[in-house]
């Protein structure tokens, strides 16, 4: 017999609490997979349907296909011609993709070469002198340069610094040394560095801030890492297993 004073048994978990452990689990593992092939297979359709219609009528998967199948488009049917009923119609998904590759790979090796550059700087030259056309254009060619040129511009390492006010810390990206008119006029006699501070979770977004070099603290972690850490507001550290420790 029990009395008040003998410790309980814990409980087991009923049928409902294990089915909505489960479930959880089950969501956690499903939902990064299928919305990632959701996107991927979105993004792939978006660009087939801003490809194809580019592409001349012979060229259309469909129009091969019923090529080599001896399948008219059009048909002669008491001297009228009608759209032939048995045209097989054909979507392959992705085929727009690796054609807009194909088509981009070719324009880039183009404007390598001096025929190539000569008639951009002649293109650009025309739209400069476009009002409204020419701050449409730069600023596209901005970000189209800051996110696709394969050049040096990538962040250094991770670092942390005390922002906003000593004693809170945050994680930033050291990107460059300062130089110029922002390194002379700051007042500083060392070194100075420039640190993006991302927000959570759009590490995308943030602020960028110029630090003496011995107020920042260089990271063990990858960039990588950092951003993950970032976009995850502190949930997934580089070593899960003891995040007091730098990454294997």
């Amino acid at each position: 017999m029990n009395t008040p004073f003998d410790p309980e048994k814990p409980r087991r978990p009923g049928l409902l609490s294990r089915l909505r452990a489960s479930f959880l689990t089950g969501l956690v593992v499903i939902a990064p997979v299928g919305l990632t092939i959701w996107l991927i297979w979105t993004v792939i359709g978006w660009i087939d349907g801003f490809v194809w219609p580019l592409v001349p009528n012979v060229w259309q998967p469909d129009s091969i296909v019923n090529y080599w199948l001896g399948n008219p488009r059009m048909i002669n049917q008491d001297g009228v011609i009608i759209p032939n009923p048995d045209w097989i119609r054909v979507n392959v998904r992705g085929v727009g993709v690796i054609v807009f590759l194909l088509f981009t790979i070719f324009i880039g090796w183009i404007a390598k070469g001096y025929i190539g550059r000569s008639l951009i700087r002649w293109a650009e030259s025309l739209v400069e002198r476009t009002p409204v056309v020419r701050s449409i254009y730069s600023g596209i060619k901005q970000i189209s340069e800051t996110v696709f040129a394969q050049s040096e511009r990538s962040f250094e390492k991770a670092c942390l610094i005390e922002y906003p006010r000593k004693g809170i810390w945050a994680i930033g990206f050291i990107s460059t040394t300062a130089k110029g008119e922002v390194s002379e006029r700051a007042g500083n006699t060392g070194e100075l560095r420039s640190i993006f501070v991302p927000t959570t979770p759009n590490p995308t977004s943030g602020f960028l801030l110029f630090f003496p070099a011995e107020d920042v603290i260089e990271l063990d972690m990858s960039v990588e890492d950092a951003a993950k850490l970032v976009i995850s507001a502190g949930l997934v550290y580089p070593n899960g297993k003891d995040p007091t420790q730098p990454p294997k």
